[in-house]
């Protein structure tokens, strides 16, 4: 039996076997051809499930949980052997094991065998670097899971009679579920209770495009969002046996995206590959073709440059900090959804929050003495018939504002049956009950909302005067910085619940009042010192706004919502609906559409925007955002949009939240500087030597120098480090410019070190060292080729090198920003025993010789003068990006209209821009013209998912229907078979074959 046009589906009648839920198998109970659940009388459902509209029992309860199981779809795991091996699998690893290949295969001849202690060092680099990471990431991973628990969904259920709250995971076929407004549905169900239009949004689920309105009897799927209405539902399907369980496993393969720091890893990877290849052919034309080498000595020169080039620790580096960041976050009270969105939360320019509950105490206070009536009815009986119209059970911010005003809620509804209630939803903006008085059977009903909410369905006793007055009263409260609450009444003369009344009477308005956080202002003053722009968003009147905004020193040019459609006020200044979005302290009387549609013009504009958010009409706009912030208490719809959540409530969180961020980005900018730095300073120096002197330093060192560097930067990780005083966000540009001015100067400081040495006899005349001679290419060490000179070489690259961070890692002179306690210990101990290897060492396969005390003496004053221009370097470049970030923060936080400079210049960063997208256009983004560069980086990213998946909490596809309409080049595959289909019912399988039917590069197999 097909589901009907509509989407519904007939109920229809079936033999209940006795017992069925102890008696059938999981398989039978979910063979649509036998049992089908969506679609049994309400009856035999609970026949078939063994339960009652009061719930299960407790015995009842572990059974089924052996039987069926968590409600929750397990990952599936990798082996950690294949998971360690991954770990070797990626760009830069592929380098490295090039260079194990030269080293043992192509380092041949001249009557030498192959270079065997090149090739165990360059395994065992790799294999310490691979251990390191799989420790870490498991360890970091483990943080972050744990860190997820607090935020594990959770179900109103009705068990025994009662109702409570529990796991989500515990729920199990049979119990009775509660869902409201903002709720995710737990688990596949049927409706038995519906309170008012009950409205879903499954678009997630089965890509429908509006939301869908369910009736008793109807289906609705775990993972659906309640966008309108309360309702209860018997649970029939959980894990595995929801639409989304079974369709989930029906997709072949993984379809992770790309995430941001994937792609940042294979744009620096690249760079340094392409450095390498660049370095490596112009050496290959200039030794064999210019100096006619040996083949085996210009093997061992490339070696050098294949092993000093790479970093192979920056994937390692960069995820681990990013993970013990989230963690750092999590004592801030705000836990991280999805670790990557940290690298956002520090590029956030402009930040759009609510006002009720961020900016406010969201403690709702009624003013008695300033309540308006415009009836016979007095004070406290406008608050009682208010209070009737309120839930009783799980009340929001006003209802529970208006019962404490009244008293005890136990009265309420004493002498009074209800009939009907219609909970308050933003399009209506109001609630609505209909009850029967127990004394004389008269029906009535009371709508309580907005104040033009309640005029516009008022009819009865209405006048222009009454109009003219409540409108006054409305304005006079919102100077005042109160809500207005209006309350009408009506008679149902026909007795019945959905009979027509005589006509809605305004009877009263009540003033609320929500009071300032304490700390909001000094936030705000906070927020704008960071160059973080606060936008007010709110639903209340422009007057309220305005009055907060004043309140809270944020300001007062603020405008209606309709001003989105309508354009600029004449008087405004403003040029374009951008300009003013852009310059305006916030927006009144919005609605969820016109927050989408401000974030996704400020988007459009260049900047990087945090939304905050509670409920579910919040969802679409904190999905859109760069960083989605779910506040205290927000609804389960707004917590699964948002990729932040608080747990503690104010905007004083964010703000610690966004510091915290760019200390974490910081670390890894330091890092990424530093070791694309290194690279260049390893291909330029070394390179220059050869093509200068002919110099040929040994490839074995050159791993000594990576193993110590990269023990040392783990620590990195850990460091202490200022937040950044603007926004940050991967300007590759600016990394690699950095990167490019130290390299060459670090290099710089080995060349003219090393012709300082050779060419002149400064050093053999001030401290009595040997002066090295030149050899003819016959000799054991042709040319200025030295075991002393490679002691003396490996330890000036070694110090200066790695004495870098301490330049990168600091915003002011290197000495006024103290590192962290390990990072100072690593660093120490690395270059001792660096110090001793170039004083002591005497190794014969490596043409190594102790150059003594005195010469390492030399090296490192050599050092420490070099060392100390590195600041001037660093503030020159600083002075040049710094200023454009500078001018940015100042337009974005000026509230003049922009001038045509500035609009010019704001155009030129949109297409020059190279920050992170929204997680929703990530997501959705299925453009086919990807520039051949993109491409390149993408599918270099996806080597380094090894490195980024333990920072995914949240395995569940966020958009089933949009993996199913695929729309990039990739086909999906299907794994179909006739017993797994047989366990959707006929309304999921409607909705899936709508999906599959849509698509024609679909394989599947096994049918």
């Amino acid at each position: 039996m097909a589901p009907e046009a509509n989407g519904k589906n007939r109920s229809t009648s079936v033999d209940i076997p006795e017992q069925a839920v102890k008696n059938l198998t999981v398989e039978e109970m979910y063979d649509k051809e036998k049992y089908d659940l969506s679609t049994m009388k309400e009856g035999d459902v609970f026949k078939m499930l063994d339960t009652t509209r009061d719930g299960l029992k407790d015995d009842q309860i572990n059974e089924r949980l052996e039987k069926f199981g968590h409600n929750r779809l397990d990952q599936k795991t990798q082996s950690p052997i294949i998971q360690f091996l991954l770990f070797m699998w990626n760009p830069l690893s592929w380098v490295m094991e090039a260079a194990a290949i030269v080293a043992i295969a192509v380092s041949n001849g001249g009557g030498r065998e192959p270079d065997w202690e090149d090739f165990v060092g360059i395994i065992l680099l790799l294999l310490v670097n691979s251990i390191i990471g799989f420790i870490e990431q498991r360890n970091a991973g483990n943080a972050v899971k744990e860190l997820m628990k607090s935020l594990a969904p959770e179900a109103k259920v009705k068990r025994n009679g009662q109702w409570k709250t529990i796991d989500a995971s515990e729920l199990v076929p049979g119990d009775i579920i509660g869902v409201k407004l903002g709720d995710i549905v737990p688990a596949d169900g049927r409706l038995i209770v519906a309170q008012g239009e009950v409205s879903m949004d499954q678009a997630a689920l089965t890509g429908e495009s509006l939301p869908t309105t369910k009736s008793v009897g109807d289906e609705i799927f775990s993972g659906s969002t309640c966008k309108q209405g309360e309702a209860e539902a018997v649970v029939i399907g959980t894990g595995l046996n929801t639409f989304f369980g079974r369709a989930a496993k029906l997709v072949g393969g993984a379809h992770d995206e790309i995430g941001h720091l994937q792609t940042i890893l294979a744009k620096i990877g690249n760079f340094c590959i392409i450095a390498i290849a660049i370095f490596i052919i112009a050496e290959i034309f200039v030794m064999y073709v210019g100096f006619h080498y040996e083949y085996r000595r210009g093997i061992n020169n490339i070696l050098v440059l294949l092993i000093g080039g790479i970093p192979i620790a920056m994937p390692t580096v960069l995820s681990v900090t990013l993970a013990i960041g989230a963690k750092q976050l999590s004592e801030h009270k705000a836990i991280v959804t999805h670790v990557t969105a940290i690298e956002e939360l520090a590029a956030v320019t402009i930040l759009c929050s609510d006002k009720t509950g961020t900016l406010t105490l969201n403690k709702l206070v009624i003013d008695k003495e300033s309540i308006k009536k415009y009836s016979d009815i007095e004070s406290d009986g406008i608050i009682y018939h208010a209070a009737i119209a309120s839930r009783i059970d799980h009340p929001d911010a006003i209802d529970a504002c208006v019962m404490s005003t009244y008293g005890d809620k136990n009265k309420i509804r004493e002498g009074i049956e209800e009939l009907n209630f219609k909970p308050f939803n933003p399009t209506d903006k109001r609630t609505e009950i209909t009850y029967k008085q127990t004394k004389d059977g008269s029906v009535h009903r009371i709508s309580k909302g907005m104040s033009h909410a309640i005029l516009d369905l008022c009819t009865r006793d209405k006048t222009d005067e009454q109009i003219k007055q409540l409108n006054t009263d409305v304005d006079e409260f919102a100077k005042r910085g109160l809500r207005a609450l209006a309350v009408a009444i009506e008679d149902v003369s026909d007795g019945q619940k959905d009979g027509k009344g005589n006509g809605f009477k305004l009877i009263g308005l009540l003033p609320i009042f929500d009071p300032p956080r304490d700390d909001t202002k000094e936030t705000i003053e906070r927020a704008l010192q960071l160059g973080v722009k606060v936008k007010m968003l709110t639903g209340d009147q422009l007057a309220i706004a305005k009055e907060t905004g004043r309140r809270l020193g944020m300001g007062d040019n603020m405008f209606e919502a309709k001003t989105l459609k309508e354009g600029p006020p004449a008087d405004s200044g403003y040029k374009d609906i951008d300009d003013l979005i852009l310059h305006a302290d916030g927006f009144a009387g919005v609605y969820p559409e016109h927050k989408y549609e401000i974030v996704e013009r400020l988007q459009k504009m260049g900047h990087l925007i945090g939304m905050t958010g509670d409920g579910v009409n919040d969802a679409p706009a904190l999905s859109k955002a760069n960083v989605g912030v779910a506040v205290a208490d927000a609804s389960d719809a707004a917590r699964s949009a948002a990729d932040i959540v608080l747990t503690k409530p104010g905007l004083s969180v964010i703000i610690e939240a966004i510091l915290g961020s760019r200390q974490i980005f910081q670390r890894m900018r330091n890092y990424a500087i530093y070791t694309c730095s290194i690279t260049i300073r390893v291909l330029l120096g070394f390179s220059v030597l050869i093509f200068a002197f002919r110099f040929d330093f040994p490839s074995f060192m050159v791993l000594i120098l990576a193993i110590l560097n990269d023990g040392t930067i783990l620590t990195i990780s850990k460091d202490r480090v200022k937040p950044s005083q603007y926004p940050n966000s991967w300007h590759l540009s600016e990394i690699f410019t950095y990167a490019i001015v130290y390299g060459t100067y670090l290099a710089a400081s080995t060349v003219i070190f090393f012709t300082v040495i050779v060419k002149t006899t400064f050093f053999q005349d001030k401290f009595g060292v040997q002066q090295f001679q030149y050899h003819h290419h016959s000799h054991t060490f042709p040319g200025w080729n030295n075991p002393i000179l490679n002691s003396i070489i490996y330890l000036q690259v070694s110090t200066i090198s790695q004495a870098l961070i301490f330049i990168t890692r600091s915003h002011s002179f290197f000495f006024r920003e103290r590192p962290s306690i390990l990072l100072v210990i690593a660093f120490i101990i690395a270059q001792l025993i660096a110090t001793f290897i170039a004083v002591y060492a005497k190794w014969s396969f490596t043409q190594i010789h102790g150059c003594g005390w005195t010469w390492a003496g030399i090296v490192w004053v050599w050092n420490l003068i070099w060392f100390f221009p590195l600041d001037l370097l660093k503030f020159s470049l600083r002075a040049y990006f710094d200023r454009q970030q500078k001018e940015t923060v100042e337009e974005t936080l000026a509230k003049e209209p922009s001038t045509d400079n500035q609009r010019l210049r704001r155009q030129t960063t949109v297409l020059s821009m190279s920050g992170p997208p929204s997680r929703l256009s990530r997501m959705m983004s299925a453009d086919p013209k990807t520039s051949r560069r993109g491409t390149f980086a993408e599918i270099a990213a996806r080597y380094y998912a090894p490195h980024t998946r333990h920072l995914s909490t949240s395995h569940r596809f966020r958009n089933f229907a949009g993996v199913l309409n695929n729309t990039t080049n990739t086909p999906l595959s299907f794994s179909i078979n006739a017993p797994e289909l047989q366990r959707f019912s006929l309304v999921q399988a409607h909705h899936a074959s709508k999906l599959l039917n849509a698509k024609n590069d679909i394989t599947t197999t096994g049918v």
